[in-house]
């Protein structure tokens, strides 16, 4: 067992490539995850990493024996897994990260439930916006907006959601209104400047095939909240999350235009390419899929 222990120390050092990340992660010391490698190395009677100041290289070997190790521990939780099958009580440490506006929005508020049915789950939330590694942060699960492209990754869809191109009744009743995608170009379009291209270029498609336009304006941020708060004080036009502008869509504060134009996107959950998804990790991503394809607003697309 002990000699397990040592291997999954190893396995997270070579995958964080920090000793300090690990321990913190397994709750020891730097010393002792050290120790466990060192041991390791003992044992086979041969140098498994190169250690240096800022980072760390594995040795041929080393190489090697990640590969296998990493196989070999897969096994074993898989097996383990297997064994407490169904009768199994989700429990332990889960470790997720969500997009900060929607988890506020989507997951914040339904994790009180979640926990209440798996009492003996404890939850670790990160909320980012950035594309985090879930390897090298140690997470079990991601929740992801927008088409995926790390195929490293294995992805489950929990529902889908919509870009639409939204603007207040007072900004279009003092501009004109876009007829067409490419009168945008007249308008002042507010930004998110974390998409692709630094959100100058809206994609979307309309019934019939995918389009691009280039946009300009006045004013640009990563946030999605910030964004709103500038329509709603009639300063342009934006292509939003349909769920982030739902409730104003509905209470008429904000109009959706150009309805023609949209970009549908799904909504998943993003897990480690393990052979076997732990029990806390299936019921986590079946949970979120209930709560998202069953809310009022996600469920219109």
């Amino acid at each position: 067992m002990d000699s397990i222990i040592a291997m999954r120390s190893f396995i997270r050092v070579v995958e964080t490539g920090s000793f300090s990340a690990v321990a913190k992660e397994q709750n020891t010391n730097q010393a002792t995850i050290s120790k466990r490698i060192a041991s390791l190395e003992k044992k086979l009677g041969t140098k498994l990493l190169v250690r240096g100041s800022r980072k760390h290289t594995l040795t041929e070997t080393g190489k090697t024996y990640f590969e296998r190790v990493t196989n070999i521990v897969m096994e074993i939780d898989e097996a383990e897994a297997e064994a407490r099958s169904l009768t199994a009580t989700p429990k332990g440490d889960l470790r997720i990260t969500v997009p900060t506006m929607f988890g506020g929005m989507y997951v914040a508020p339904v994790i009180s439930e979640f926990l209440a049915t798996y009492p003996n789950i404890n939850l670790d939330i990160k909320f980012d916006e950035n594309m985090v590694d879930l390897v090298k942060e140690g997470i079990d699960v991601a929740i992801r907006l927008g088409d995926l492209q790390d195929s490293s990754m294995i992805a489950k869809n929990l529902g889908h959601d919509e870009l639409i191109i939204v603007a207040s009744p007072l900004y279009l009743s003092k501009h004109s209104i876009p007829e067409t995608a490419d009168d945008l170009a007249n308008h002042n379009c507010l930004i998110y400047s974390l998409s692709p291209k630094r959100g100058t270029v809206w994609v979307f498609s309309d019934k019939s095939d995918t389009s691009a336009v280039e946009v300009t304006g006045n004013f640009q941020c990563d946030n999605g909240m910030g964004l709103k708060e500038m329509l709603l004080a009639n300063a342009g036009i934006a292509l939003m999350p349909r769920w982030l502008v739902d409730k104003e869509l509905g209470s008429g504060q904000l109009v959706h235009i150009l309805k023609d134009s949209y970009k549908r996107y799904p909504i998943s959950a993003v897990f480690p390419n393990n052979r076997y998804v732990p029990l806390k990790v299936r019921c986590f991503i079946d949970f979120m899929q209930k709560m998202i394809r069953t809310d009022p607003a996600l469920s219109k697309v």
